[in-house]
């Protein structure tokens, strides 16, 4: 899509138009404003990167609901075989997404490496699924969460009026946007800081745990595989859980061109981060089996709550308070990530071009930020948003696998491309084909849902023709659109990036 001038903003309050030939003019360097070129920095460390990957991950999932996993493999000792699996299938999928982000050294994740394999049809329908639904279901989702808990111990043992938690909502959704809009500093250490309040979250589960483990507590591991049969179609399912529990380990690669020397620290921060994380989520659960026994896990509402009254008596009330800073975290990181996805996708011409512009004092991609925060609000207003995410997940799984196919494609198809960081051939062939096979397998047990999700995909198919392909809009909505881009980039203070 041909790329239109647009006006610069510049400190009088007015804007700088283009050339003859179109091109910007440069801003005068006496203005502290323009101090510096304008662009995203690279401001990700090893650490940030790890902050980043284990703070996405770990989000209240593991502390409320891992009892989808046991529900559906039937037993103690299956339900841990299938987290310990699910991590090393997910290291799989994280090992395949270094290698991509070694050799393709641009941000924007998922969408990017589609776009390179398949071309930009496929790249546009990932990012328009991402930007409508995806995104402001699992950033609504997950902000509910963090309302509900961090009010919990103001309202312990009553239950928690809606309103209360609507508002505290909203501006823990509020807060995150703004934070990511102001600062890519400040929003990379208070995820370093949320980080390890996850890992001490974990902590205060897997340490008691295992001081019961080693006193002897195991009568809920005799006989940990004691069930008639195997449920077979509730395997899949459980692995469907579990793969979502560890999802987060990609949002790295959304921000590769803001990573220092990536090519070293975007596997290592990976690795890393998927040990910490697998071995943390087997002990977590391994620590609730110690206090609680399968039909208590299935029982509970919030199992680390419940882990923590047994254990802990008055302390449990900080259980709620570590679980609302988890997923804070959880907003936090996935807002960041995602974000650059759309600053990319715009940076192509598949998004309007006021999301590729920077704040030219913050650096920060700021309409690509705040563009969330409207359609995440609507999201909350929603009767059922959890149903949405249900039929969205085999979307991002769709995808994600098709990523994946891509990197195979890409070693036969561009074999020149330098790969610094290289995997066997077999872990992306064995990660492709697990998230196919779960995307197959929720197409026969839940059509509805499953046939709701792909309606919605296929949605990206006209608007794909409408918005990219059709170049003959009529002149007044040209019009229009170019002077909507005029004012919020006057509004906003922000310059496409040099």
């Amino acid at each position: 899509m041909t790329r239109k001038p647009v006006a610069t903003s510049v400190s009088n309050g007015g804007y700088a138009k283009e050339d003859s030939n179109g091109n910007l003019p440069i801003m005068d360097s006496s203005d502290p404003a323009a101090t510096g070129k304008v662009e995203l920095r690279k401001k990700i460390t090893l650490l940030r990167g790890i902050s980043i990957i284990i703070g996405t991950i770990i989000g209240a999932g593991i502390f409320i609901s891992p009892k989808g996993i046991l529900q559906n493999s039937g037993s103690v000792g299956m339900s841990l075989v299938v987290w310990s699996t699910c991590g090393l299938l997910s290291l799989f999928g994280a090992l395949s997404y270094a290698e991509l982000g070694t050799c393709i050294k641009k941000s924007g994740g998922h969408y990017t490496y589609i776009l390179e394999a398949f071309g930009p049809h496929a790249a546009f329908v990932r990012v328009w699924v991402e930007l409508l639904a995806i995104r402001p279901a699992t950033t609504a989702v997950i902000s509910l969460a963090f309302g509900r808990y961090i009010l919990e111990p103001l309202f312990m043992p009553c239950g928690i009026p809606e309103l209360p938690i609507k508002i505290v909502t909203a501006i823990g959704i509020t807060s995150v946007m703004y934070l990511n809009s102001m600062s890519v500093s400040w929003t990379a250490r208070i995820q370093i800081f949320l980080t390890f309040c996850k890992l001490g979250a974990v902590g205060l589960v897997i340490i008691p745990g295992m001081i019961q483990l080693f006193k002897g507590e195991t009568q809920n591991f005799h006989n940990a595989f004691g069930v008639n049969e195997v449920p077979i179609m509730g395997l899949p399912l459980a692995f469907y859980s579990g793969m979502y529990a560890y999802a987060g380990w990609f949002y790295l690669n959304f921000v590769t061109e803001e990573v220092e020397n990536p090519e070293k620290n975007i596997p290592l921060a990976i690795c890393i981060s998927m040990a910490i994380v697998t071995v943390g989520y087997v002990l977590t659960n391994v620590a609730y089996y110690t206090v609680m026994s399968a039909e208590e896990l299935l029982a509970s509402e919030a199992v680390a709550v419940t882990f923590a009254e047994k254990l802990m008596g008055k302390f449990s009330m900080a259980v709620p308070i570590f679980v609302a800073l988890s997923c804070f975290g959880s907003m936090n990181g996935g807002v960041f990530a995602v974000s650059r996805m759309f600053y990319v996708a715009s940076r192509e011409g598949h998004l309007p071009e006021i999301l590729s512009m920077i704040h030219i004092r913050k650096h920060t991609p700021l309409p690509a930020v705040i563009v969330l925060y409207p359609l995440t609000i609507l999201m909350l207003s929603m009767g059922d948003i959890y149903s949405l995410l249900n039929f969205l997940s085999f979307i991002r799984w769709l995808f994600i696998g098709l990523v994946v196919v891509g990197l195979i494609y890409l070693r036969y198809k561009r074999p020149e491309m330098p790969r610094p960081f290289k995997v066997p051939l077999f872990i992306p062939a064995l990660f492709s084909f697990t998230c196919l096979f779960m995307v197959a397998l929720s197409l026969y047990s839940d059509p509805i849902n499953t046939g709701i999700g792909f309606a919605i995909t296929v949605t990206g198919i006209p608007a794909y023709y409408l918005f990219i392909v059709w170049d003959k809009k009529p002149k007044i909505f040209q019009k229009f659109m170019n002077s909507m881009t005029r004012a919020l980039q006057i509004i906003l203070e922000v310059v496409p990036a040099e």
